[in-house]
């Protein structure tokens, strides 16, 4: 893929700093101004690169993203971030700060381009050039706010923080949730309006808006309008589901295939810590660990997603580490562990029965996840790692998300359809995974199909909370969140639990955010 990343560049007109709240980035009021830069397409490209690469996500996707989407959504169990298993989380909570200074970090990028290039237009900069690029920081600040808005519900609207800063008035006020969803809608409405057809892999396109606009359509129950704007997609021709449904995750020749809509890009070039995926270790079995690869295991599947897979979903073993699972191409080897490396000389097998240090993975669930875990390092037969970084993409939009959204937005809120396209939209998914086709399909069975399809990408437990709060605490009390010695299911889902609580810090600097939301829009 060919974006240059601003990490690289450091592109003066760009770089941030932060003022008195941490939420809040803003320019530098000193240094280059917009009269000796962006003069061409390359060097606009290469700032709004900063957007996609896992530097300003990287405090989100690496943790926060689990803890929230899957942990919280009963797909992952975790000793770590128990907070998030038995919602309790609270606002000193690592995972919220960090997801909040991630986005509203972002946020400051795409804020501080929009402005740039506005001026430089103004000067009479090339708009061939900037306005995609301005369309560019529009779906990124949209796509934001949509996270912001299903995470935390109401909160803060930023979008020129150096007017702000200059104003030194920092009390800015939660706004209603419905304002933060409808600010994020016009955004990305902008995005599909300035952004091209087609571009290189990787790049936003006008289709990576329309997808993104559907999701969002589909939370606000806007069911019209959600199925219209997926079904954009999927006449435009331009996506298809990859035959290789593991690959997608664990293999950087398939970064920016031909399902992507949207990913955050890595790369192992350079210092990976600012470009790499760091979800490597968390993810990995620990029998795979070797001298270059760690593997934790401070994620693991929960028992509850265990039981969701229907017989004979290949996504199982695409998805998921269990007795019996091999890869003949894996062979760890570590220093003074005789035992171990002849278990493991023919190739990788996941074997409970064994005992941990020759071999064997006894872990709570007796699993382990496989998406975004690159393998025991190159050596050992698996992807390119530095330390605990690999080269894969994050995704956050694909092609069989547009499908399921298609189907549940034709269902519409009935108890069940066989419309034509609505089951072969479902089906296409089912198909791939080596499932047979269904005839008819309810709420139940699209919530089943997303369950499984998107385990680990952090998206789950979005989907029950837009479910409502009633069956949001039937779903929740319904999980076994415990381990093979022992069930545990949670009696304590309260309305209260549905959006996560600002960070504490952020009250202290500004009170106006432990008040009660005001509206945004007149």
């Amino acid at each position: 893929m060919k974006i240059k990343p601003l990490y690289a560049l450091m592109l003066p007109a760009v770089l941030l700093s932060s003022c008195s709240k941490d939420f809040i980035d803003r320019p530098s009021l000193s240094g280059t101004t917009t009269g000796n830069y962006y003069n061409n397409a390359d060097e606009v490209r290469a700032a709004t690169s900063t957007l996609y690469s896992g530097l300003p996500w990287r405090n989100y996707e690496s943790r926060a993203q689990d803890a929230i989407g899957d942990v919280m959504g009963g797909n992952m169990f975790t000793y770590t971030d128990v907070e998030y298993l038995n919602f309790s989380v609270s606002s000193a909570s690592d995972r919220v700060g960090a997801a909040w200074g991630a986005f509203y970090k972002i946020i400051g990028y795409a804020n501080v381009m929009i402005k740039t290039f506005e001026e430089k237009k103004a000067a009479g900069g090339s708009a061939s050039y900037l306005d995609p690029a301005i369309a560019e920081c529009h779906f990124i600040r949209g796509t934001i706010y949509f996270y912001i808005a299903r995470t935390w519900g109401a909160a803060p609207i930023i979008t020129d923080p150096g007017a702000t800063a200059l104003s030194g008035n920092f009390n800015i006020p939660r706004y209603l949730q419905k304002d933060v969803l409808r600010f994020a809608l016009d955004e990305l409405k902008l995005a599909e309006t300035g952004l091209p057809e087609s571009d290189v892999p990787g790049r936003l396109t006008k289709y990576s808006a329309k997808g993104m606009m559907s999701k969002l359509y589909l939370y606000n129950k806007d069911y019209a309008n959600a199925k219209a704007k997926a079904e954009e997609v999927i006449n435009s021709g331009k996506y298809a589901l990859v035959d290789d449904y593991m690959g997608m995750f664990t293999k950087m020749s398939l970064n920016n295939n031909a399902e992507t809509l949207f990913s955050i890009q890595h790369q192992l070039a350079g210092d990976p810590w600012g470009t790499g995926n760091i979800k490597n270790p968390d993810r990995g079995a620990g029998a795979l660990r070797t001298a270059e690869a760690d593997a934790w295991e401070m994620y693991i599947p929960s028992l509850d997603l265990l039981k969701e897979y229907e017989f004979g979903d290949l996504r199982r073993k695409w998805s998921v580490m269990e007795h019996g699972w091999t890869n003949p191409n894996w062979k760890p080897q570590r220093a003074n562990a005789p035992k171990y490396n002849a278990f493991m000389a023919n190739g990788f097998k996941y074997d409970t029965l064994q005992p941990t240090e020759d071999g064997g993975s006894l872990n709570a669930t007796r699993s382990n996840i496989i998406k975004y875990f690159a393998g025991p390092g190159k050596s050992f037969g698996g992807e390119a790692v530095l330390g605990q970084n690999s080269g894969n993409n994050v995704v956050l939009l694909r092609y069989a998300d547009i499908l399921l959204i298609y189907a549940e937005a034709t269902l519409a809120g009935a108890a069940s359809t066989s419309d034509a396209k609505a089951l072969e939209a479902v089906n296409k998914v089912r198909s791939r995974a080596g499932l047979s086709p269904r005839t008819s399909i309810t709420q139940d069975n699209i919530l089943h199909e997303r369950r499984v399809e998107f385990a680990f990408e952090g998206d789950y437990w979005y989907d029950i909370q837009r479910q409502g709060f009633a069956k949001a605490k039937s779903i929740i009390e319904k999980q076994n969140r415990g381990t093979v010695t022992g069930a545990t299911y949670l009696t304590n889902f309260t309305e209260d639990k549905m959006f996560l609580p600002i960070p504490a810090g952020e009250i202290v600097q500004d009170p106006e955010l432990g008040k009660d939301p005001v509206p945004y829009y007149n």
